[in-house]
């Protein structure tokens, strides 16, 4: 019965303390995420260029995913309308420069998680002659197990892949300035 009790007692206790920081005034915890840009309301559409593939090793769903999940963030969360015109506000190009596998993890002399790096140099061209638009590389790697194959690992990781490379592409494109 005492067990009882005193499960009921701390329980009591940590409600009544979470409940005094929720309403103390000195304490605040706030979270947030830079979605928000600062693009000029002058500045109405933007050309998503496909995301070419130079890497060495060639993942053939990398490209186009990337592409796609970026042209979807960029619409979504900008008031900017994608076109393919030449004469488009801003151009956004970008390349896969590297998609690399390394051995990360040894345990009784063999390796036990390997890494795959990938490397993405992004420029955005504000077609502004008095503005320096300097490419960006986002590099990202992703630990899986060494028991897996690469096409394995691939299968398993492309969803995160393609959303950890498109939120830190879209934050350094579109967050710097």
């Amino acid at each position: 019965m005492s067990i009882v009790k005193n499960l009921f007692i701390s329980l009591g206790l940590a409600i009544a303390i979470s409940f005094a920081f929720s309403f103390s005034p000195g304490c605040k915890v706030s979270y947030g995420f830079r979605e928000k840009t600062s693009i000029p309301d002058s500045v109405k559409t933007v050309n998503i260029h496909i995301i070419e593939n130079h890497a060495r090793y060639q993942n053939t769903q990398l490209s186009p995913r990337l592409t796609e999940r970026l042209r979807l963030k960029i619409t979504n969360l900008t008031h900017l309308t994608q076109t393919t015109s030449d004469n488009a506000n801003w151009d956004v190009s970008g390349q896969i420069t590297d998609y690399s596998v390394s051995t990360s993890g040894v345990s009784d002399k063999q390796a036990s998680i390997n890494r795959l790096t990938i490397s993405v140099t992004m420029l955005l061209d504000r077609k502004n002659p008095e503005l320096q638009d300097n490419p960006v590389t986002v590099t990202h790697s992703f630990d899986f197990s060494a028991n897996l194959t690469l096409q394995q690992a691939e299968a398993q990781l492309m969803d995160e892949i393609v959303r950890q490379l498109t939120d830190e592409i879209y934050n350094n494109l579109f967050q710097r300035w």
